[in-house]
């Protein structure tokens, strides 16, 4: 067995817990790329910190919402599974919602309580997360397949 099949094995699919674990694994996987582009642009590129931000969160949104579909929420009845698009912008608009609070957590702690932007990023990762995941699964994967 590969790293994926234990991984599939292990972690639940129809319980919110089992999916949450996913969700956390495929919002790590999202994260890495989010935070190595958003380094990328910062320190190699010397991108204003917010631009670089963005950069990386709009790549982990692709990720994440691939990921999501087609692993985490696998258990889920998709309210617009058949309207693919309808479903890609609902998911976005709750990721470009954490964008925002992303951008503005940043903000707050960078300019007003003038913490490090490396731990800053992370901070505002772990809320976001717990936003995205809530909020995607409330409007999009609420309903269990029978």
């Amino acid at each position: 067995m590969n790293l994926i099949q234990i991984i599939r094995a292990k972690i639940p699919r129809r319980t919110l817990l089992g999916q949450f674990m996913r969700y956390l694994f495929t919002g790590g996987l999202a994260f890495l790329v989010d935070f190595g582009l958003f380094a990328l642009c910062l320190y190699v590129f010397e991108w204003h910190y917010l631009l670089a931000n963005l950069v990386g969160l709009i790549a982990g949104l692709v990720l994440n919402y691939a990921l999501s579909v087609g692993w985490v929420f696998t258990a889920c009845e998709r309210k617009l599974e058949k309207k693919k698009t309808a479903e890609f912008a609902v998911f976005a608009a709750v990721g470009f919602a954490g964008v925002g609070l992303n951008e503005l957590l940043m903000i707050l702690m960078v300019d007003y309580f003038g913490l490090q932007e490396m731990l800053s990023k992370m901070v505002a990762a772990v809320v976001v997360l717990m936003w995205n995941f809530g909020g995607r699964k409330l409007i999009l994967f609420r309903e269990k397949k029978y």
